[in-house]
């Protein structure tokens, strides 16, 4: 089909405003790092369900590649354009609607281009909490955060987006619609198909809109930064106020000593709040829906018992909202101080938390062989497993040659992480950053699957080509 026709007939669909115009492709066409770049056939802004439909059921007629985008502000390419000019961009991002709020069965139902940050005002207007944070929530999307199954800081207490999601509505590969908008917590009638689309990139179909969980909201938060002499210390600390708290325990964050050093250096207003340097550092965070349900206490009595272990060096429990945003600063500032320093590979890993001390040990023992000096900034989730084992150059090696080094040192984590019985994206996705490290790192038998799968959903092949498989 000639670009003429194509356009005259999308534009039939989604009018004048829902293509975007060739001068402001641009931003659609790169992710927003710029490290992944491709050129898009046409931009389309679809405003509702029904004009996706009818835009994928023309692109499925006439072979026309898809590729759904939400915020795009992922960091493996999962929702940018090849650079053959013959796929379509998919946008929702007009998408926006909320389709309801019912706060007595803890739900919201929202289209897929609503911004995170949005919509966790309208819980918190509801007199409810949604728990799904991330240092991207101000441009995010729920359509993103479905489609990669994004985690966050919470993910410890609340879950990732498959545990926050009852129902979803998408539209699958040949155009037809899947009205999955059910609000239940059980539906035992076969399988759980929702759980095909969220995490898939895209590659199976569009969601479109969701019904996602509310939670009571928290009243009372008690905060504390610790200084820790080594990762088992934290293992040993999560344990410990886990048994003191239970499910209060909302957030456990480590960080390594460069991981502060750069925030600190690099970030203005952010500072240390201990006087002495320590080796590595956790963020915990209790959360509950008393308001007098002395959290600051609980978490002082954890802390003191961790003392007398040797397990904490030192510690201090935050006495005002100013201070918790100042600590969360350190904490959520890593990856853009890390910026500051050069060159950087990033990597999002998972293992299973008892075996994260192990594992930070033998990937710096690998990684320094490799390169002597470098600088490792991990920094993450660990209550979940989840780390960010990033790499920065060492300081008197140039870009270039630490270019050269990059492949070996995202092998020798990948091997690492293997060893451990690990993953090799805990909540980023694959895309086109790890396609080919999936291959190799993930069961044989589970990538068959997988494809079977796509195969069954996409057999022309036209949702979001080249991504994950």
């Amino acid at each position: 089909m000639h670009d003429e026709t194509l356009l005259d007939r999308i534009v039939g669909i989604v009018g004048p405003n829902g293509v975007v115009r060739e001068a402001d492709k641009s931003a659609y066409e790169s992710d927003w790092r710029g490290a992944y770049n491709g050129v898009a056939r046409f931009v389309v802004r679809p405003a509702n369900t029904a004009e996706v439909s009818q835009v994928v059921t023309l692109c499925s007629e006439a072979g026309i590649a898809i590729v759904p985008q939400g915020g795009n502000t992922g960091l493996c390419g999962g929702a940018v354009p090849d650079d053959s000019a013959s796929q379509i961009v998919l946008s929702l991002t007009r998408m926006n609607r909320v389709r309801a709020v019912d706060p007595d069965n803890d739900t919201i139902t929202v289209e897929a281009g609503v911004i995170l940050k949005h919509l966790q005002d309208l819980a918190e207007e509801a007199g409810r909490f949604f728990p799904l944070s991330l240092g991207a929530e101000g441009s995010c999307t729920i359509g993103g955060n479905l489609a990669t199954n994004a985690g966050g800081t919470a993910v410890l207490r609340y879950g990732n987006m498959r545990e926050l999601t009852l129902g979803i509505e998408a539209v699958l590969p040949d155009g037809t619609v899947w009205h999955g908008l059910r609000a239940l917590r059980k539906d035992n009638t076969g399988y759980d198909l929702k759980q095909l689309f969220i995490g898939a990139e895209g590659t199976l179909g569009v969601i479109t809109a969701a019904v996602l969980r509310m939670f009571p909201r928290p009243k009372s938060i008690a905060t504390a930064w610790v200084a820790l002499s080594e990762t088992s210390a934290a293992i040993r600390l999560i344990r410990r106020i886990q048994s003191l708290c239970g499910d209060r325990l909302t957030g456990f964050e480590l960080m390594s000593a460069q991981s502060v050093e750069f925030v600190t250096r690099h970030l203005p207003g952010c500072k240390n709040p201990l006087e002495h340097a320590a080796p590595w550092y956790a963020l915990i965070e209790l959360s509950d829906t008393q308001t007098e349900a002395r959290l600051g206490d609980l978490l002082e009595e954890g802390l003191a018992g961790a003392f007398d272990a040797g397990d904490v060096q030192d510690a201090v429990v935050a006495n005002s909202e100013t201070q918790v945003e100042a600590l969360w600063a350190l904490r959520e500032g890593i990856s853009e101080a890390q910026n500051h320093e050069g060159p950087s590979l990033k990597h999002d890993i998972s293992i299973a938390v008892s075996q994260i001390p192990a594992f930070i040990e033998k990937a710096d023992a690998r990684l320094n062989a490799l390169l002597p000096k470098v600088r490792l900034v991990t920094y993450g989730h660990v209550g979940d497993g989840n780390l960010h084992y990033n790499v920065s150059k060492p300081v008197d090696v140039t870009a270039e040659a630490f270019k050269e080094h990059a492949s070996a040192i995202t092998d020798a984590i990948y091997e690492v992480t293997a060893s451990f019985d690990g993953s090799i994206s805990a909540e980023h996705g694959i895309g086109i950053a790890k396609r080919e490290a999936a291959k190799r790192h993930k069961d044989p038998i589970e990538l068959g699957i997988m494809r079977a799968l796509k195969n069954t959903l996409d057999p022309k092949g036209l949702m979001n080509p080249g991504k994950m498989l």
